[in-house]
């Protein structure tokens, strides 16, 4: 594989965005979620029982610990974390120097505090994605304040290694849990004629995308299969085009859904985890620098030619076992393509029990060679201080890999009984010390199809006489049958989410429906503000309604009408049963839900701190209020990409200023080469005066040698080379 200085400093930006996404849109539904008056107040997560700081660190990592130090409460301590988090991923976000090491350990270490006391509504996959994804960023970041993500250091590869590990344990995990949750829809490959209305938050063309012919639906499905469980193992190949062509099924796959559906941060932060299968060259080839594609290696015609014709091979292979696979036949009387699954569970298991143990070793394999190719560059570092002080800082950075490897091992295996078994106990134990860390984690989305009856919709009423009803409708979830339905990505409305996971079962498996619908009865704001933003479009925002209940519907998309034209309603529903008894305050029923869930607050209400950071935290809450959630992520992410492409001109115009005016006619060899050939020196001068406070003559003079031959080196670039990837250069 060729350099990836330039997808790891995409992929260290795009973090750095996805954190600030994650941060902004949870600190909006703070109080809400976790405030004194809120669903599930955080403060009765962390009992401040005088033991000692350390102490408590150690049952449960978390910064709020430091709450009480400052004079602020939970709730105040929470927001304060998450304005930290955005501000400092901001910050990441525009100025490349803060994209290292420190920063990410802070922004991971805020996320988990976070994460800690999040109870059911921080407990998604996504979350424990973004925790293991931004433990693997303080490896793949520089640890220096110097240049940023630019600093290039000879194992970065390695580092860099275990993101794509990680994309490829969440494909495949993916994929496998579909087929071993034997849930029929996926064996039928009829999973998507039902997905589309049954996700949580569809967006508007999930509407269109229902209405596709069953054959091409279900044809989608093995075009899933073939994506998540044979592409992925292509990441690991030692052949380029076969992982760039494993990159862009990957993207394809994620563009579809994101345009299908709202989830979050999820399949961007995904988006980013397949940058570890792209290079510098590729990346050239993007921004059309002919002349960096010259330096591919010359490798012979013979050789060029194998390695054609085994891409080939390979990707028949796929093709051939797809047809196979799933019995695919065309039908030339209706041009339709026909399929069905013609392998049953036993030869499925059979067959994930054989390749489990070998993608361990593929994984092996791949890493070895990386380490090993590490090392010889390591090696050919001239100077003999520079050369041992890489040495040693390879050691630790292999070590530090093999390590995540190993424990990833246990989640990994999880989809094999028997290969989990196997893993040796050590390596469990290790895992288990490390798991409250979240650095690894076990995968499987859509495990199961859910509302093949019908998507399973919980709608709460008010009244304030018990005669007269009004619906309650939600900003973002399905409740409205006119409404279109919205796009929100990148934000996630939690208490959404979770209303779609109530609906699935009886209100008992939700406990906090019921502090929902005894902070609907009290009127709280800011519960309020979690259905709708502006509180105006509440039907009882001047009187909280005396009676509430709730009852279960099924929905479905609509049809097209007969003449082809499109419906004026989106939604059509039945009523199913009742979900929530009729209740209002002081009700027997309600009063014993609140405490057997011990949802009911004994403890008398807490005076809000008066200390400097408090007031400062408080008076950022009106600034934002009233915003919609989306629209300020949006916002933030637009600014942050318009000052990044605004420096990176101002870099480039700079750049071209200081060329002489006799040679404005063509590039000037010296300001006009590339950017990571000026970083390259300057680290390699910042390491010099850290590890070689007194340098010899002859280590000068190889340096100089060194920097004469550097392949990247001015002098073998094209008097004709563009400055187009100039402005992208530094613009990441």
């Amino acid at each position: 594989m060729g350099e990836v200085i330039l997808p790891r400093r995409m992929f260290l930006w795009c973090m750095a965005v996805i954190y600030m996404t994650a941060f902004v849109s949870l600190y909006v539904q703070i109080p809400g979620l976790y405030g004194n008056e809120g669903l599930l107040p955080a403060r009765w997560q962390l009992r401040y029982s005088g033991k000692p700081l350390l102490e408590q660190l150690l049952s449960s990592p978390t910064l709020l610990w430091l709450g009480p130090r400052l004079g602020l409460d939970t709730h105040t301590a929470m927001e304060l974390l998450c304005l930290v988090g955005a501000a400092l991923s901001l910050a990441a976000t525009l100025f490349e120097a803060l994209r290292h090491s420190l920063v990410f350990f802070c922004l991971w270490a805020l996320y988990l505090s976070l994460y800690q006391v999040g109870q059911v509504f921080l407990y998604f996959q996504w979350d424990n994605l973004l925790l293991e994804t931004g433990f693997l960023c303080i490896l793949v970041a520089p640890l220096t304040s110097l240049s940023g993500s630019r600093v290039f250091k000879e194992h970065d590869r390695v580092t860099f290694w275990l993101v794509r590990w990680l994309l490829f344990r969440l494909m495949f995990a993916s994929g496998v849990v579909k087929l071993t949750s034997r849930c029929p829809t996926w064996w039928g490959l009829t999973a998507l004629t039902y997905h589309y209305e049954t996700q949580c938050i569809p967006t508007p063309l999930a509407w269109f995308a229902h209405q596709l012919p069953v054959w091409w639906q279900k044809l989608s499905v093995v075009a899933t299969f073939v994506i998540e469980i044979a592409v992925p193992v292509l990441f690991f190949s030692p052949l380029r085009r076969l992982r760039l062509g494993a990159f862009y099924l990957q993207v394809l796959l994620q563009v579809l859904i994101i345009l299908s559906g709202n989830y979050n941060f999820f399949n961007l932060l995904t988006l980013t985890l397949c940058l570890s299968l792209l290079d510098d060259q590729h990346v050239y080839f993007w921004l059309r620098r002919g002349d960096r594609l010259k330096e591919e290696s010359n490798d012979s015609k013979l050789q060029a030619w194998l390695c054609y014709l085994l891409e080939l091979a390979v990707w028949s292979l796929i093709i051939f076992g797809t047809i196979v696979c799933f019995d695919l036949q065309v039908d030339p009387t209706k041009n339709h393509v026909l399929s069905r699954t013609a392998f049953t569970f036993h030869q499925f298991n059979q067959f994930l029990k054989s390749v489990t143990i070998p993608c361990v070793w593929i994984g092996v394999l791949s890493l070895t060679w990386e380490m090993v190719a590490a090392m010889f560059r390591c090696a050919c570092v001239s100077g003999f201080l520079r050369r041992f002080w890489r040495t040693i800082q390879w050691t630790l950075v292999a070590a530090a890999t093999a390590s995540v490897f190993s424990i990833s091992l246990v989640p990994f295996t999880y989809i094999e009984y028997d290969s989990n078994s196997r893993i040796w106990p050590g390596v469990r134990q290790a895992y288990e010390l490390v798991d409250r860390y979240q650095l690894v984690n076990s995968y499987g989305l859509f495990r199961r199809m859910t509302g093949v009856g019908g998507r399973p919709e919980v709608v709460i009423e008010g009244s304030s006489n018990g005669v007269t009803w009004t619906e309650i409708e939600f900003m973002y979830k399905p409740g409205n049958m006119t409404a279109p339905p919205p796009v929100v990505t990148p934000h996630q409305p939690r208490l959404d989410w979770q209303m779609w996971f109530a609906a699935l079962g009886p209100h008992t498996q939700s406990p906090w429906f019921t502090s929902l619908v005894y902070r609907l009865l009290q009127g709280k704001r800011d519960v309020i503000e979690l259905i709708q933003t502006d509180v105006t479009k509440y039907p009882f925002h001047l009187q909280p309604p005396a009676y509430v209940r709730a009852h279960r519907y099924r929905y479905w998309f609509t049809e097209p009408k007969a003449d082809g034209s499109y419906p004026q309603r989106w939604w059509r529903r039945v009523y199913d049963e009742e979900f929530y008894p009729t209740v209002h305050l002081g009700n027997t029923y309600l009063d014993s839900m609140l405490n057997q869930y011990g949802l009911k607050d004994k403890s008398s209400s807490r005076r809000l701190s008066n200390s400097t950071v408090a007031q400062a935290v408080r008076w950022v809450r009106p600034q934002v209020r009233g915003v919609p959630a989306h629209t300020l992520i949006w916002t933030l992410i637009a600014c942050s990409a318009t000052f990044c492409l605004l420096q990176g001109l101002r870099n480039r115009n700079q750049r071209v200023s200081v060329v002489h005016p006799d040679t404005t006619n063509k590039p000037h060899r010296l300001e006009d080469a590339d950017v990571f050939s000026e970083d390259h020196k300057k680290t390699e001068q910042a390491e010099d005066e850290e590890e070689e406070d007194v340098s010899s003559d002859e280590d000068v003079e190889e340096e100089v040698e060194e920097e004469e031959n550097d392949p990247v080196d001015v002098n073998n670039e094209e008097e004709d080379e563009v400055e187009e990837d100039e402005l992208v250069d530094e613009s990441f």
